[in-house]
């Protein structure tokens, strides 16, 4: 992980999936959250700059896909400097189709990857979950995929349930959700992310204090979230 990682992953310690959300609402006005995903490893947050493989449904003719395989784009996607990036897998039209299992994915493992982050499903959790990288999809599946889609294109914008994920975009992921945050503005948003759940935790003290017979008539309302 570079330097600036290292000090981004620090930033982001303490916060949750909301605070992060609820920032991002504040800096930039597109859809940044992805509803709640599943992990082998739900205890386990995930955080790092994104690299992508975009999936389209299987074609037989698609010559340059069927030669380079998962392995190919893999390796386009996470070019010279793979430690620390999370991999983005967008469904290619079918996020309850398997997109691979602990074989071909522990290549995360071997290059130091962050995590992964799938629209579609993914086999062998028992395997994954014994990986260094963490790992959030749409569920485990048992049947391979690679008759139903394949990967096509590497490093381009994909849609990850709903959202827009362009490489160099900042992922993190819980058992909340995910989020998706531009590299422009990571700093800015993580920093007001902070502040976020500070007010929350003074809304919390506000509303332990607070006089039920105002509320009743209407009145003082803490505005909480």
């Amino acid at each position: 992980m570079t330097g600036q990682n290292t000090d981004l992953a620090t930033m982001v310690t303490g916060l949750g999936c909301a605070a992060i959300v609820d920032a991002m609402g504040r800096a930039h006005q597109h859809r940044a959250h992805v509803l709640s995903l599943v992990s082998p490893t739900p205890q386990r947050p995930m955080f790092g700059p994104a690299v992508t493989i975009a999936y389209v449904p299987y074609r037989e003719d698609f010559t340059d896909t069927q030669t380079a395989g998962f392995a190919g784009w893999f390796y386009r996607a996470v070019g010279d400097a793979p430690a620390g990036a999370v991999l983005v897998l967008s469904s290619g039209g079918y996020p309850d189709v398997s997109h691979g299992g602990g074989t071909k994915l522990s290549r995360l493992h071997n290059h130091e990857l962050a995590g992964l982050l799938c629209d579609g499903r993914l086999r062998d959790f028992d395997e994954l979950a014994r990986y260094r990288f963490t790992t959030w999809c749409r569920g485990e599946a048992t049947r391979a995929g690679d008759d139903t889609v394949m990967p096509c294109a590497a490093n381009v914008p994909v849609e990850v349930g709903g959202v827009c994920v362009t490489p160099g975009d900042y992922i993190y992921a819980d058992r909340a959700g995910a989020v998706v945050i531009p590299a422009h503005s990571v700093r800015d948003v993580l920093t007001e992310a902070h502040h976020v759940q500070a007010e929350d935790e003074d809304f919390m003290v506000r509303i332990r204090n607070e006089d039920p017979s105002e509320l009743w008539a209407g009145r003082g309302s803490v505005g909480e979230r």
